[in-house]
């Protein structure tokens, strides 16, 4: 007949089976082939956990595989430090605030030596990756990007200006009424104002979104007094339908001279330079036109003839091509912005900056400078 083991689990029994097993039923049952599994001593728990504190102590990993090793044969779901926190059921209750002790102990040198030599082995390997870097090493080449056809074109033309004694001004470019029309001898009731039509701001009455850079000649001649001499570069807005030739927003820039004895003269001779600098034209020529806030008024064309196909396309055999309008500004423009008319004339001018931008690169869309396709806009890298 084989062996019989029979596993007995002391702790199941209460008190009075636990005295009558030890001494009735053991001395009959004790033989080779029987187990008998008693609780572990807690001084055999408490040594064990002291042990491991020491272990700890003594581990001295060599590199972060063997740090790992460290972390999960003391820390692991599995770990050493583990099992020994589910000893504590074993523990009786007046041992256990000692045992746990001892665990935290045991968890919080684990966890602060794990964490020194990580913090070592990490400060060592960008050491070595510092030192494995060549400086003398030639750099990897970074692509350059380029400047938009607009931003050319504007800094083109504010040098110019520039050049001529003009300084920059800026404004919002989300105004009120007064600036963008009224003051510009546009009151509500004009019909000019269908021809600038914009976008409003609905939650705040009598703001829009500007028209024209005129707002800020306005500001300028209010808070200034003459002599006045600026360019107006900015973002404007209209409501017009989106094509080949006209877009929603565009860029502009307006110019504005105000002394005494301003004439027309001045502001054809400084039309004229402007032509030769940005076009090389060797002449121009002034039509008249309507402008609600300059009198008399005038459209500048620059010559280009017609001895191209191209020219002649472009001018439709005119040989004339529109730039820019420009005139004398109205005396109740002055009046509006507090200068005096009987004291004070001056001259204004303005023109789109994309419109300048088609002609100067021969672009056919003007929608293409609104859609930063990467693939057009490296096209004016060498124009930077």
């Amino acid at each position: 007949m084989p062996p019989v083991s029979i596993e007995i689990n002391y702790w199941n029994f209460d008190i009075s089976l636990r005295i009558l097993l030890i001494f009735e039923i053991l001395p009959i049952l004790i033989h080779p082939s029987i187990n008998i599994h008693k609780p572990p001593l807690m001084s055999d728990i408490f040594e064990k956990a002291e042990q491991t504190i020491a272990a700890i102590a003594a581990e001295t990993p060599a590199n972060a595989e063997a740090l790992e090793a460290f972390r999960i044969r003391y820390l692991g779901t599995k770990g050493l430090v583990k099992s020994l926190m589910e000893e504590m059921r074993q523990v009786p209750n007046e041992q256990k605030r000692a045992y746990g002790q001892l665990m935290n102990t045991l968890k919080q040198q684990a966890e602060e030596k794990y964490q020194s030599l990580k913090a070592d082995f990490e400060a060592q390997a960008e050491s070595a990756a510092g030192q494995a870097f060549d400086l003398t090493a030639p750099g990897e080449p970074l692509p350059l990007g380029s400047r938009h056809p607009v931003a050319v074109t504007l800094n083109r033309i504010v040098d110019i200006f520039t050049r001529m004694g003009f300084s920059v001004a800026d404004g919002p470019e989300i105004e009120d009424d007064w600036h963008n029309f009224t003051a510009m001898n546009t009151p509500e009731d004009h019909p000019a104002r269908d021809m600038q039509d914009t976008f409003y701001v609905v939650d705040a009455p009598g703001m829009l979104l500007r028209t024209h850079t005129s707002p800020v000649q306005a500001r300028v001649m209010e808070q200034r007094k003459p002599p006045i001499r600026i360019i107006a570069p900015g973002r404007v807005y209209r409501n017009e339908t989106i094509s080949t030739r006209s877009h929603c927003q565009f860029h502009q820039v307006e110019g504005l001279y105000i002394d005494e004895g301003v004439s027309f003269a001045d502001l054809k001779q400084t039309l004229l330079y402007f032509a030769q600098e940005m076009f090389g034209a060797t002449k121009i020529r002034l039509r008249p036109s309507f402008f609600p806030f300059t009198e008399p008024s005038a459209e500048m064309d620059i010559w280009l003839g017609t001895d191209t196909e191209k020219n002649y396309r472009l001018t439709k055999g005119t040989g004339w091509l529109e730039i820019l309008g420009c005139g004398m500004v109205d005396p109740q423009v002055l009046e509006n912005c507090g200068i005096d008319a009987r004291k004070y004339s001056g001259f204004a001018f303005g023109m789109g900056i994309e419109r300048q931008a088609l002609r100067l690169y021969e672009i056919g869309d003007i929608r293409l400078l609104f859609e930063n396709d990467v693939r057009f806009l490296r096209q004016f890298s060498s124009a930077m």
